[in-house]
């Protein structure tokens, strides 16, 4: 039911998700929000995994919330907001901060329009591929509300606090340009998708462990103390000296074609 509203293709361990209601300009109604999460969830059972790539069909990645659709179902905005604790994502902020959970780089390709919640979600993935006609608004703000989809963890890592808040307070549109010069984008190009399915090769031939530790590393000590960020580099050292992916990293740097073991579980 819900997979009507995305696409989902793997192939050589690489996910493509795409969302797919372009006739709304892949506006997030009650079924987009289900759709990326089942998604998401899928995702992360799926053995040997590598990367997912994330875009939009159509000519926007996505126009933000279908305002329409969710502020007239009072049912469907409970199931959106409800959780059982204050400090876990709800499904509203799932299917942002969900993909900085998985144990793989997520590379979103923007292109069009990327507003409100459409710029939430990217804000989950850790590379984000911008064309350079690409648009970005932290939308919320235009209809009176603040951005409650997660994307305040990304915003706190990537830019500074005063730039944050001017961004979500104006509700302003801003190009591909500013976002690289924020921060809020790692790279610009004619060919976000195809530029993004090429790093997402490239992080394919190294460590799935050495990326599933680098992702949780940086995540958790980008704030915090250093005394705990250099012991996490050394416990998770340790951990990939004990599996068999570093040493098969080794030989394939020496020119072996030995298959990567499933990532370890961190």
């Amino acid at each position: 039911m819900y997979r009507s509203r995305i696409d989902v293709t793997i192939d050589n361990h690489i996910a493509r998700l795409t969302l797919s209601r372009p006739e709304k300009h892949n506006a997030l109604d009650l079924d987009m929000f289900l759709a990326i999460d089942e998604a998401r969830k899928s995702l992360a059972a799926e053995p040997g995994l590598r990367a997912v790539v994330m875009s939009g069909a159509g000519v926007d990645v996505c126009s933000g919330l279908d305002v329409k659709s969710m502020m007239s179902n009072r049912k469907a905005m409970r199931k959106l907001l409800w959780k059982w604790l204050p400090w876990r994502s709800n499904l509203a902020q799932a299917v942002s901060t969900g993909w900085r959970e998985l144990p793989v780089p997520v590379i979103a390709a923007v292109h069009g329009r990327c507003w409100g919640g459409g710029l939430q979600i990217a804000l989950g993935a850790d590379f984000r591929i911008l064309h350079p006609e690409a648009c970005l608004s932290v939308m919320e703000g235009k209809w009176g509300l603040i951005p409650d989809m997660g994307g305040t963890l990304a915003l706190r890592e990537l830019v500074p606090r005063d730039q944050a808040a001017w961004l979500a307070m104006s509700a302003e549109p801003f190009d591909a340009q500013r976002a690289l010069d924020l921060g809020l984008a790692t790279a610009l190009s004619e060919r976000p998708e195809d530029t993004s399915m090429e790093w997402a090769m490239k992080l394919s031939d190294r460590s799935p462990d050495a990326l599933a530790a680098l992702k949780k590393l940086y995540r958790k000590s980008w704030h915090g103390s250093a005394g705990a960020a250099l012991a996490r580099e050394s416990l998770y050292q340790v951990r990939i000296l004990a599996g068999k992916n570093q040493r098969i990293a080794v030989e394939r740097q020496r020119g072996s074609n030995t298959a990567y073991r499933p990532p370890r579980r961190w």
